[in-house]
């Protein structure tokens, strides 16, 4: 049957987490964990109707181009029409919750890129196909940045990068991609909203302004020196139930998880993650050196998914330890919002 085509250890550490942000909303905001339920049967329900989809096991590299421009399309809807919420405009009203078109677009442009990756024939379409990929990548980015969502959009292009240098693509190209790129910073720098460049500053010298940009860190590493070795108990967090932790249920997760769950839980979220990086990882090298295009395929659709999560994992826990700037990334499987949650596990479905 299609549907555990996957061995089933890849659902162990993803149920885990799951029942790990299941318990931390519990703990946080109980009002919420219907919503989170009724995300996560939604999500399931992708979940089966991919799965059973993949019987035709080309459906999704066969049909990845229409559905690149399908999401992209809704990020232009999004961008014009979308719902403003605190000056972004990054979501699509569905009525019985708000869609966040750039968290879908992530795994259908894996999809893409894996694609394009896996059907060059010869040299000359190696040349060519860094400056195609491209601009399949600027396309998306320009748009996810204008909402403004510069965390999403800088995951676009992470995994443009990742995966384009563990591709046949010429690397004296990609070379030159980075120091364009590096010679760009200040006029990004300039680009940036006020509030996103509070936040860099606010990470390179967190003393500079502790009641503004640097509040939430502030916050969030206290809450997590609170939480101690076991943790203060399920809904026994101060920082959360003071609202002194702001997004306790969403950007800053983690931190309330640990100050509920302590050190060990903490731990234990951290072990689950790197149980399931390792399950990708070890998939994916049976494909590192596939001869036909199907074995490709798997290749780079792995490569750019364990991208996405393993990233997003890292940036997310870093923020709320303070090694990193803030920055609206979720933490994947434990984050409240339907969205993401719903994203990673299609994300898993397209698994070939």
């Amino acid at each position: 049957m299609i549907l555990f085509h996957m061995p089933s250890t890849y659902y162990i550490p993803v149920i885990i987490l799951y029942l790990f942000g299941l318990l931390n909303l519990i703990g946080v905001r109980s009002d919420l964990v219907p919503t989170y339920l009724m995300f996560f049967g939604i999500g399931l329900i992708f979940f089966i109707a991919i799965r059973f989809l993949q019987v035709n096991k080309h459906f999704f590299r066969q049909n990845a181009t229409v559905f690149y421009w399908v999401f992209v399309l809704l990020l232009i809807l999004t961008y014009f029409f979308g719902t403003e919420v605190k000056g972004s405009k990054r979501w699509i009203d569905l009525y019985f919750f708000q869609l966040q078109t750039s968290e879908i677009f992530k795994v259908f442009f894996v999809a893409f890129l894996a694609r394009l990756f896996s059907t060059v024939k010869n040299p000359l379409e190696n040349s060519r196909l860094f400056y195609k990929v491209l601009f399949y990548t600027i396309i998306p980015f320009l748009l996810i940045f204008r909402q403004p969502d510069l965390g999403s959009s800088l995951m676009i292009l992470a995994t443009f990068f990742i995966m384009t240098l563990l591709s046949t693509v010429p690397k004296k190209q990609i070379i030159g991609f980075i120091l364009i790129i590096l010679a760009m910073l200040p006029i990004v720098w300039f680009s940036m909203r006020s509030y996103q460049q509070s936040r860099i500053l606010s990470y390179i010298n967190p003393t500079s302004d502790t009641s503004g940009a640097a509040y939430n860190m502030t916050q969030a590493k206290i809450a997590i020196g609170s939480g101690t070795l076991m943790g203060r108990g399920l809904g026994m967090g101060k920082q959360s139930q003071l609202n002194f932790l702001p997004e306790f249920h969403t950007d800053f997760a983690y931190s309330s998880l640990v100050e509920q769950f302590g050190f060990v839980g903490g731990a234990l979220v951290i072990i689950s993650y790197g149980i399931f990086f390792y399950l990708l990882f070890y998939r994916m090298s049976k494909y590192v050196n596939g001869k036909d295009v199907d074995e490709r395929y798997r290749f780079f659709y792995l490569l750019g998914f364990a991208t996405i999560v393993i990233v997003q994992t890292s940036v997310n826990i870093g923020m709320n330890l303070g090694l990193l700037p803030v920055a609206g990334i979720t933490l994947p499987f434990i984050t409240y919002g339907g969205s993401s949650l719903i994203t990673f596990m299609i994300g898993l479905a397209l698994i070939p």
